[in-house]
């Protein structure tokens, strides 16, 4: 009996369980018949995320079709439960940072920072941590860690050095640096589009807390990898080190008329974002109506700048296969508030922190960011938005809560390998140019040590600001 036979069948088990067990424990809140149905039909989509990830978009398939079926959901809801604003932003994001990609734009930067660095080990691996967080900041956590692994891989050269530790340094900080703004990560846009906080909300309450976060997680690399980095000077030492920075320019297939244009309308692009809101107030425009409207200018004139790829950038550079996961399963998490579901399990949440804010914020954090470690963030994130509203019914500030959730879902996604997309992604560029593997446990060591470390850090941040915060 071959091994992967065994480990299937082991998945099925645990599948069947988890989608049997779960509404059943969850009716004991109090949940009616067709509520109960509603948590199995999006249990039907969550485990077979959490089970079968290559195979996603399959379960998602038939978790909506079982609740139509059942008539938990129609085509008017679900149409409205699918968060196109959330799709379209990503589809135009995608889309613009494509085109500096096409340019190679992010490569041309990380290059010519690593030549004025020189070869100083500790001195390269900060800056590469402090790029990886900012660039997510500024693109997403995807985007930023597929160019900083490569400009990693390309730096270790052939040398015979382990790359996993360094690979891991650039994760962690790349998922930290994804909470600092609204385009980091997938899980920002959804606070930003479901709440009415703006970009300059995220940086008065997001990226200051994400900026100390990040300290500590340098901190505690620099100490973990000590010896990783150490061996890292044998790699860069003297001349022969030197030419290695040197040919990562000298390799670059760039136009300065490409680079340019990716340069401004990269800056026209974060400008128009920060801006969104004092754009809104003088067309008198509803929230977040302008994060949407720069994007998809951004997206235009790529579009228009790239000529005839436009329709290749489209088709290859925007994850369809993701963005078409995210309707069904922001649509399944739209039946679950339809039904009242989330209702009750805000109703218990509250009692359970006996109405106190500061339990309660910490009880959304933690529970998010434990959600975070053991499937991906969006998902964890997507379940916890609609509980938010219920609360807010219940007359409670739900300022705290978002920052709260936000930090759960960005900063335990290091706590696991398949805590966030962007690890997933790393260890995918490591095995597809065969340079080893990262591991489950070797990843669980050193990444719930970063993400509880982190965690309890925000979390307190979070809680000291309670007091200045609005209602």
């Amino acid at each position: 009996m071959s091994s992967d036979w065994i480990s299937a069948k082991r998945d099925w088990i645990g599948y069947a369980l988890c989608v049997g067990l779960t509404p059943v424990l969850l009716s004991r809140l109090g949940l009616t018949g067709r509520q109960v149905i509603a948590v199995g039909g999006f249990c039907t989509i969550l485990y077979g995320a959490i089970f079968f990830w290559k195979w996603r978009l399959a379960f998602a398939c038939f978790g909506i079709s079982f609740l139509l079926s059942l008539g938990l959901l129609d085509v008017p809801h679900l149409v409205e439960f699918a968060g196109l604003d959330i799709i379209l932003f990503l589809i135009a994001m995608m889309t613009v940072i494509g085109f500096l990609e096409e340019k190679h734009f992010f490569e041309f930067v990380i290059d010519r920072l690593l030549l004025l660095i020189g070869p100083h080990p500790k001195r390269i691996m900060v800056v590469m941590m402090v790029m990886a967080a900012v660039s997510a900041a500024l693109v997403d956590e995807v985007t930023s860690i597929l160019f900083m692994v490569a400009a990693m891989l390309n730096l270790l050269g052939r040398a015979k050095i382990n790359p996993a530790p360094f690979i891991l340094m650039l994760v962690f900080t790349t998922n930290v640096g994804s909470s600092a703004t609204v385009v980091g990560n997938p899980v920002g846009v959804i606070i930003a589009l479901r709440s009415g906080l703006t970009f300059m909300d995220f940086l008065r309450w997001a990226t200051p807390i994400s900026a100390l976060c990040l300290a500590l997680t340098i901190y505690l690399c620099l100490r973990l990898f000590k010896r990783d980095i150490k061996a890292l000077k044998t790699v860069l030492a003297g001349p022969r080190g030197e030419r290695r920075l040197e040919a990562i320019v000298e390799e670059e297939h760039l136009t300065k008329r490409g680079v340019r244009q990716a340069g401004w309308l990269f800056g026209s692009v974060i400008v128009g974002l920060v801006l969104h809101h004092p754009l809104e107030y003088l067309l008198h425009l509803p929230n977040n109506t302008m994060l949407l409207g720069v994007a998809l200018i951004g997206a235009g004139i790529a579009l228009g700048l790239i000529g005839d790829k436009a329709r290749d950038l489209v088709e290859k550079r925007v994850d369809w296969w993701t963005l078409t996961f995210f309707i069904f399963l922001f649509a399944s998490v739209g039946t679950l508030k339809q039904t009242g579901v989330t209702s009750v399990i805000a109703r218990s949440i509250i009692e359970l922190s006996g109405g106190s804010i500061a339990v309660l914020t910490s009880l959304f954090a933690w529970s998010s960011g434990i959600l975070t470690s053991v499937m991906d963030n969006v998902l964890a994130v997507a379940t916890f938005v609609p509980i938010i509203s219920d609360v807010s019914q219940q007359g409670i500030q739900t300022f705290p809560l978002w920052w709260a959730m936000l930090m759960g879902g960005t900063l335990m996604g290091n706590a696991t390998l398949i805590g966030s997309t962007a690890n997933i992604v790393a260890v995918g560029v490591m095995e597809r140019r065969k340079l080893g593997e990262i591991t489950f446990a070797q990843w669980l060591g050193p990444g719930m040590l970063i993400g509880i470390a982190t965690l309890l850090l925000a979390n307190l941040l979070v809680l000291a600001q309670l007091p200045i915060m609005p209602q």
